[in-house]
């Protein structure tokens, strides 16, 4: 059959390329999945090759290898070597998006808009973290297979990890540094463990805040006492007088990316809790897991090299399957991290950390990066656009915004609301203590794995229910 597109269907093709931004093969992929799903291409017609696409549409051919790939994994196109590439049947096909939905959650876009959790896209991650543990399986020896982790083993992959850790301002960092922990989470818990002492152990956290501190806490049977913040970040004094009343071994934060709040630590106020935590003695976390583009400040580990702790993983910027987590301690307490984690684990398994270690080494990880960002930033602009008129807290590059209700709504009554439109979200009680002040917010995730227009149809509803709070008396 003709290999020749139309020039109806040369310029669809050419639109969509110019709406997906820097994803440029997302773009094509979509244009070439409206065709098929429109009749436009048929089943059994054969597709161009790939250097001929990419140069009738002024493309690489790795935009259009990458676009022919993402619809043979969702069912839309066959290939054969030698062959060509060609329309499936269609009937048989299920969508890119529904297929990584199913294939995660079981979420589909039938379902309720769910933004209770952050879902990144997936920007091509799924293909590189494929090919990286065929590579591994094809090369490893049969130690790392089967063996447990050790220093010399995880040797190479340590020094790929501590380049990537290292782009941010942590301090010293080398493969030396680096401690390996089961996820980020795990890392919170092993840090935690090698710094509380005593029956009545207390941590410091702030008001609003990732409710995985407090897990930890609890885990640890140690107090947890909050901080209150502004615009800023965590105030200084408030830490102090905490410090002062309740004692305090460690104050657990996320300088970079709060969450719920999206609120970055500016760099003067970084400045002023180092000099709070080393007039006081005590160490402080840096937890930096959720951050996608590049740092905006130093690190507290770079502050205070004597008490500043910093973890890091992939798990939630890449794929949850990189659930390896990369710790760094301060001066003098490696040891007693090293230990925290063994006593725990046993360390982390060698496909795992081999498999996150070259991903984030592989030179196509940049271009994954700053795809997702780009899917990322799309969705947070449908949001903020919807409900850019109420208080609303966002940045770009984080994957959730903060929504301070109005007057007229409260938390329970907005979430069932919400729910009831079908959208679910999740209330400012996720992220406090339950002893502490009522806030009346949500946080709204950015959900990847539904359609643009879906997770659009979602911030409409929102918007709706914002904007009738009287709806609230009803609920």
């Amino acid at each position: 059959m003709n290999t020749i597109f139309s020039p109806t269907l040369m310029e669809a093709l050419k639109t969509a390329l110019a709406s997906a931004g820097r994803a440029k093969f997302l773009g094509l992929a979509s244009g070439l999945d409206s065709a098929i799903r429109g009749g436009v291409l048929e089943k059994g017609q054969k597709l161009p090759p790939v250097r001929d696409l990419a140069w009738q549409l002024g493309v690489t051919p790795g935009t259009v290898a990458r676009a022919y790939s993402q619809l043979i994994d969702a069912g839309l196109l066959t290939a054969g070597v030698g062959k060509g590439t060609f329309v499936a049947d269609i009937e048989a096909a299920i969508s890119p998006v529904k297929a990584r939905s199913v294939g995660f959650l079981g979420a589909t876009d039938d379902a309720a808009i769910n933004l209770q959790t952050p879902r990144i896209p997936d920007a091509g991650q799924s293909e590189l973290i494929r090919a990286v543990m065929q590579e591994f399986a094809a090369t490893a020896d049969l130690s790392q297979i089967i063996g447990y982790p050790n220093n010399a083993r995880e040797a190479a992959y340590r020094a790929d990890l501590a380049k990537w850790v290292a782009q941010a301002p942590v301090g010293a960092c080398s493969a030396d540094d680096i401690v390996l922990t089961q996820g980020g989470q795990a890392g919170i818990m092993a840090v935690l463990q090698a710094v509380l002492t005593g029956p009545d152990p207390v941590i410091l956290i702030e008001e609003l805040t990732y409710s995985g501190f407090r897990r930890a806490a609890q885990l640890c049977r140690a107090r947890v006492v909050t901080i209150p913040s502004d615009e800023a970040g965590p105030i200084p004094q408030a830490l102090e007088e905490a410090i002062r009343e309740h004692g305090g071994q460690i104050f657990c934060t996320s300088s970079e990316v709060c969450n719920p709040t999206t609120r970055m630590t500016t760099i003067q106020r970084r400045i002023e809790i180092a000099e709070v935590v080393k007039r006081r003695g005590i160490h402080v976390l840096d937890d930096d897991c959720y951050r996608i583009g590049p740092s905006e400040g130093p690190s507290y580990r770079a502050l205070l090299p004597q008490h500043g702790w910093y973890i890091t993983s992939p798990s939630k910027n890449m794929s949850a399957a990189l659930r390896v987590g990369a710790a760094l301690a301060p001066d003098g307490w490696q040891s007693a991290l090293d230990r925290s984690v063994q006593n725990a684990s046993f360390g982390v398994a060698l496909p795992m950390v081999a498999v996150a270690a070259k991903v984030l080494a592989d030179p196509r990880f940049v271009e994954v990066s700053r795809a997702l960002e780009v899917e990322i930033a799309e969705r947070v602009k449908v949001a903020v656009n919807h409900l850019g008129r109420y208080q609303l807290s966002w940045r770009p590059d984080v994957p959730f915004l903060w929504l301070d209700l109005p007057s007229g709504w409260r938390v329970p009554s907005f979430l069932r609301a919400a729910e009831m439109e079908g959208v679910l979200l999740k209330g400012a009680d996720d992220f406090t203590p339950r002893e502490g002040r009522a806030i009346q917010a949500v946080r709204i995730a950015v959900n990847c794995w539904v359609s643009r227009e879906r997770f659009e149809d979602g911030m409409r509803k929102l918007a709706k229910i914002l904007d009738t709070p009287e709806a609230a008396i009803a609920v």
